[in-house]
């Protein structure tokens, strides 16, 4: 039996207001998890990283911070293939903050991917888990 071409309207507006309401939704939670991301790089990455730095440094291993737009990184002075990248995912629903990674094994260039912390609002996250991530991450360039 056909659907009636009312109800087909109906259904299809109210599909249309559902998709128009879960936009607006993540729009809200998409500029919310910018603003907590902001304030998560100038008060809590950006220190971190650059204290890692100084550290690595005293270590013997040469690593420069750089503040890219919306991002902070951490690179190897012998090769700039080599970093460590803290910066918001917007692809996400909701964002969240992620760890890129990049190592260079002779032609071959390694990249990953993974959040600083899972399961964790922006908000929360704080200097132990920049750190846990770091302290994880660092090992490949290290342990050459």
């Amino acid at each position: 039996m056909p659907i009636e071409p009312s109800e087909l309207r109906r259904r299809l507006r109210t599909a249309i207001g559902e998709a128009r309401g879960n936009a607006a939704a993540r729009r809200a939670r998409s500029d919310t998890a910018a603003r907590d991301y902001e304030t998560f790089l100038e008060a809590v990455a950006i220190p971190v990283v650059h204290q890692f730095a100084n550290v690595l440094s005293a270590e013997g291993h040469q690593f420069n911070v750089a503040t890219p737009a919306g991002a902070v990184r951490l690179t190897s002075a012998a090769r700039s293939e080599d970093f460590i990248e803290i910066l918001l995912d917007t692809a996400e629903d909701p964002p969240e903050v992620v760890g890129r990674t990049s190592r260079g094994r002779g032609r071959r260039l390694i990249a990953s991917e993974r959040p600083v912390r899972e399961r964790t609002a922006i908000a929360e996250l704080n200097e132990e888990d920049v750190l846990a991530f770091l302290l994880t991450e660092i090992v490949p360039y290290v342990g050459r």
